[in-house]
This record gives structure tokens, C-alpha cells and sequence, in this order.
């Protein structure tokens, strides 16, 4: 498993570079619309790699980490985490150069998207909506917008064409022209300073199953070629942010089919969206991580314990699918959804480790997820930096009595320092021995332990005689 110090050192080079210019207005993009979806940390982590470049400029000097830590009063590995969360809504593209002496970066700041295509977006300003809610939502969208111009019926258009104005003589030589076409290259090794827009997120269509989509999709209802690349790049886009499956889907998309026999984007966003709220009590989705980043996971190789199972089902599920399981399938209220986006956000514990968290609350307490008894364990987790699901688990399993006097002095008030016994139930790899035993078949049989069985069989049976 990588971690943050095998992947960038205080001592690693880094230039900052501009996709185009970066203009002031993006600061106001960043600082209303970006900053609440991406944290304060990721917003001052651009803004100091921003203020690196001269102004006009498209690259800056050579610099540390070991610097940008000093410059930011933050330590490397939220650094290198804020670098991800730029790099995945796409603010920031990083390149490495390693050799046998050094690690460079280079740090290429993209410009965010500007007002109109965020609020368009379909995924980012779903999130939002979610982050701020319904009257500051408005609020922004009334920053970031002005008065239409008057109705062109109502004026005339007076506006000189190029021609009207302007003449071209023609030149006295060739040589002219021909001297003329050099200069006008651009000189080797260099470019034109210029803006460019900001690209908005595209879930990989590998995420979605459209071999499924179409099998159940009839032809005669929804032809193939109306499945082209924007209706795909869409259909992963929504089936990301709404976690619809190909089935459901294929509902959403014969909802959608105008009588061109051509699938309408605006339809099928909004059928999305209409189902999600359906579903979920008219809530909208936001934004986290779903399940353990990869670089975080333990279990690559395939699993030969009952532990080793239970760590890749944790590391590969998201947490709301963990804590239906873990409720009988009966989905998390708003309530528990909002005390997971805090234990995620606020106290920055990844997905795998939220999952270990939810089953050692929900089976311990009795199916009871409190937020005060739960934010005390996530903090001490976090305090203690865990970010695997095996840490985790070894952590629950050392701190239990601690836990359990915890949940004790929340229900009666009172300090107990007599250890608890454990009488209520725990999760499926809270018993570490048990779940150390290799999955075995019954001939697989440890050939030791039938030996000494025998030979103890023998021992009593010469006795008896």
C-alpha cells in the first residue's frame, strides 16, 4: 500500500504551471462555488501554487515542498490529500519526472468552470444544492448572474461591418509577404499566452454496465445509435451521482425518448433527478468519496481468510450500502446520513474506515448510530491517523472496554473504571482468531492435528483395555 511519504517528500522540486491565464473573476468561482464542495485546505492549496506564477506568466520558479509546507503551516500528507481532491474535480493536473537522484512535479492549475457551465453542469451544482441548501443556492446563482439585454426587436443594429471600415492596400513586394509569414510563427520552445475554459467531470463509462443497459433496452423502443458518446458520457455522469443501476436506468432512458427516436439529455436529468428524490424523500446526493481509495486498500491479493473476505468486502462498498446491511436492509435516515458526511468530512476518515465504524457501532449499540458516541470514537480514530480497514478493526478490538465505558457514561452520566463484560454482540471479525482460520474444505484437514488425534484415540483405547 502506497502511502503519502512513498509518494512525495518535503525534499521533491515542483514548478507550477497555467493551463491559459487565470484571470480574478476565477477567484470568486473558486472561493462561492468550488470551496464548499472541495474544503478550505484544497482552496488555500491552490490559491498558493495560483500566487507562485508572476502575473502574465504561465510557469513559475523551480521550489520545495518542504517550502509550500512552510508557506501553507500544513504538513505533507494534507498537502499531497488536498492535491487529490483538486486533481479529481479537475482543478489540478500533476505530471512527476523520477530519476536516481530526484522526484520534480509539475503542478498545472486548469481554471474552473465559469458560472453558466457550472450551474448547468448536472453533477457539480447537484452537489452543491446539497452543500448549501436551497436559499443560498438561489443567492449564488443571483451573484453570478445580471439582467438580460433589451430585446433586439426593440433596437436596431448599426454595428459597422470590417469591410465598411477598413481598406487593405496591397504591398509593394513579395518579400513582404514573405517576411511577414516568418514572423508570424511562433518561436521555438514557446507558446501564446491566451485562456482557456475550464473542463468539466466525466465519469469513465467503464463505471457503468451499458452491455446490460442494452440487453435490456428492446430495439424496436430505443435504437443503438441513439446511444451515442455524449448520451453515454451522460448516462455515466448520472448513474455516478444518483448510484442508478442499468436496470432502473433503462426506465429512466425510455422516459426520455422524444419521437425522433433520439434520447433527450434534459428528459433523462431530470427523470434522474426526480427518481433520486423520489427514493430518498426528496433529498438530493452529496458529494463523497464512495468507497476506499485504492491506494489505501490492504487486500490486493485474493482473499484466503474469513478476515481477509470481510476486509475486501469493507474496502469495495460504499458506507451507505454497509450500514443498510448492517440495518437489516432499512436505508440510513437523513439524521445518520448527515452524522456519516461528518465523520467523512469533518473528521477526514476515509470510506473503508467509516465502514469498520458503522459495524462496530450498529451490532454494539444495538442498531443505535448516536452522534455524539460516534464522532468520539471517529475523533479518536482520527487522532490516531487510521486509514486502513485493518487498522481500524485492530483498533476496535484493543480499545473495546474504553469504548464501551464511553457508551456507558453517555447513557447514565456516570464514570465506570470496572472493565465491562462483553455481552452484546460484535461484528463478524471482531473475534480475530476465529476469523484468522483459513476457508477450508472439509479435506483439508491439518494432517498435525488428525495425527495427534489418533494418537490420543490410542492412549485411551490401551487404557480401557
Amino acid at each position: 500500500m502506497a502511502q503519502h511519504w512513498q509518494e512525495i517528500r518535503p525534499i521533491d522540486r515542483y514548478i507550477v504551471s497555467a493551463d491559459g491565464l487565470l484571470i480574478e473573476y476565477d477567484r470568486k468561482v473558486l472561493t462561492l462555488l468550488y470551496q464548499p464542495l472541495i474544503g478550505s485546505a484544497c482552496f488555500s492549496l491552490y490559491m498558493t501554487l495560483w500566487a507562485e506564477i508572476e502575473e502574465n506568466r504561465l510557469w513559475s520558479d523551480p521550489s520545495t515542498h518542504h517550502l509550500l509546507m512552510n508557506l501553507m503551516g500544513m504538513n505533507l500528507k494534507d498537502i499531497y490529500d488536498a492535491r487529490l481532491k483538486l486533481e479529481g474535480i479537475g482543478l489540478v493536473k500533476t505530471y512527476v519526472k523520477t530519476s536516481e537522484e530526484e522526484r520534480s512535479f509539475i503542478y498545472e492549475l486548469h481554471p474552473p468552470l465559469n458560472p453558466e457551465r457550472f450551474f448547468l453542469d448536472g453533477m457539480l451544482n447537484i452537489y452543491l444544492y446539497r452543500k448549501i441548501g436551497k436559499n443560498h443556492f438561489s443567492r449564488l446563482k443571483r451573484f453570478f448572474t445580471d439582467q438580460q439585454k433589451p430585446i433586439e426587436s426593440e433596437y436596431q443594429n448599426v454595428t459597422r461591418a470590417f469591410q465598411d471600415v477598413f481598406a487593405s492596400a496591397t504591398p509593394g513586394s513579395m518579400q513582404y509577404l514573405h517576411d511577414l509569414s516568418k514572423d508570424m510563427e511562433s518561436e521555438e520552445g514557446k507558446q501564446f499566452i491566451g485562456r482557456n475554459e475550464g473542463t468539466t467531470i466525466q465519469i469513465g463509462s467503464d463505471t457503468f454496465d451499458f452491455d446490460l443497459l442494452l440487453a435490456g433496452l428492446n430495439e424496436s423502443l430505443v435504437p443503438k445509435k441513439a446511444l451515442t458518446k455524449k448520451v453515454k458520457e451522460v448516462i455515466s455522469n448520472l448513474a455516478f451521482l444518483y448510484n442508478i443501476n442499468p436496470i432502473e436506468m433503462k426506465n429512466l432512458i425510455l422516459d426520455a425518448i422524444d419521437p425522433n427516436n433520439e434520447i433527450n439529455l434534459e428528459d433523462l436529468r431530470k427523470a434522474a433527478r426526480n427518481w433520486y428524490q423520489f427514493e430518498n424523500y426528496d433529498q438530493l446526493p452529496s458529494l463523497v468519496e464512495r468507497i476506499q481509495p485504492p491506494k489505501y486498500r490492504v487486500q490486493i491479493e485474493e482473499p484466503k481468510t474469513q478476515e481477509e473476505v470481510l476486509v475486501r468486502s469493507l474496502e469495495t462498498t460504499s458506507p451507505v450500502k454497509v450500514f443498510t446491511d448492517a440495518s437489516n436492509g432499512i436505508e440510513p435516515s437523513d439524521a445518520e446520513l448527515k452524522i456519516l458526511e461528518d465523520v467523512m468530512f469533518k473528521k477526514k476518515l476515509l470510506p473503508g474506515v467509516v465502514n469498520v465504524l458503522i459495524q462496530y457501532v450498529l451490532l454494539k449499540a444495538d442498531s443505535k448510530f448516536t452522534k455524539n458516541y460516534v464522532e468520539q470514537i471517529a475523533s479518536h480514530w482520527a487522532r490516531k491517523e487510521i486509514k486502513t480497514v485493518k487498522e481500524a478493526m485492530e483498533l476496535a478490538r484493543n480499545e473495546h472496554s474504553k469504548y464501551l465505558s464511553w457508551s456507558e457514561e453517555k447513557r447514565t452520566g456516570k464514570t465506570y473504571k470496572k472493565k465491562p463484560i462483553r455481552t452484546e454482540l460484535l461484528p463478524d471479525w471482531f473475534d480475530k482468531e476465529l476469523n484468522q482460520a483459513a476457508v477450508k474444505t472439509p479435506k483439508e484437514e491439518n494432517p498435525d492435528l488428525e495425527a495427534k488425534k489418533r494418537e490420543i484415540e490410542e492412549m485411551l483405547k490401551a487404557i480401557d483395555d
